[in-house]
């Protein structure tokens, strides 16, 4: 059986922690941020660790990142 692929959109965008969970960037923070209330900015500052619903996803897209 040959190798699987990993999606390159994925592996520029998620990284595991050591325990396997997913982290990922918050969205919204590109422009236009003097439209958006602080506390949003705020919240979305740093990395944040993906549900287990969503990880399962990510974890097909990456089959060697574990």
């Amino acid at each position: 059986m040959p190798k699987m692929k990993t999606k390159s959109g994925a592996k520029k965008r998620f990284r595991f922690t050591a325990t396997g969970k997913v982290k990922f960037q918050p969205a919204n923070k590109r422009h236009g941020l003097s439209n958006r209330p602080q506390k949003m900015k705020r919240q979305s500052r740093g990395m944040e660790v993906m549900r287990d619903c969503d990880q399962l996803l990510v974890m097909k897209y990456m089959p060697y990142n574990r």
